[in-house]
């Protein structure tokens, strides 16, 4: 399984913007299928963005269409989710996760994924 190590996360106020990444390891990387969830305390973890292994197709939750934007570069063996207009509920300990199946049918669902890094709190203040 490839290993994933999230950075970026931090303090920032409603309306601004940050950029979180996923570095992973092993050179198998541009096999992997990858996701963004998130989690607030006392809450369930939520899906937020995917993107397919070229990186042409990409997937967002409602919550944060328009807002976020997920991409990759392989040649470096990162994953980005840029995050726009940030909210206040927007609060949470940021995974990132990888995924070597085939189909991208349950891509929402933390079960597609088989590698997830440790974390990165991002904290948007009103």
């Amino acid at each position: 399984q490839v290993q994933l190590v999230e950075s970026g996360g931090g303090l920032v106020q409603a309306g601004g913007s940050l950029r979180l990444s996923c570095a992973a390891s092993g050179r198998t990387f541009s096999n992997y299928f990858m996701g963004w969830f998130r989690q607030a305390p006392g809450q369930e973890r939520e899906f937020v963005a995917a993107i397919n292994w070229s990186g042409d197709n990409t997937y967002y939750a409602a919550s944060v269409k328009g807002r976020f934007t997920i991409s990759r570069d392989n040649a470096k063996n990162t994953v980005y989710l840029q995050m726009n207009s940030l909210k206040p509920e927007d609060t949470a300990v940021y995974t990132c996760a990888g995924s070597l199946r085939d189909s991208s049918a349950y891509y929402t669902s933390a079960t597609f994924y088989a590698s997830w890094g440790q974390g990165t709190q991002v904290t948007v203040s009103s």
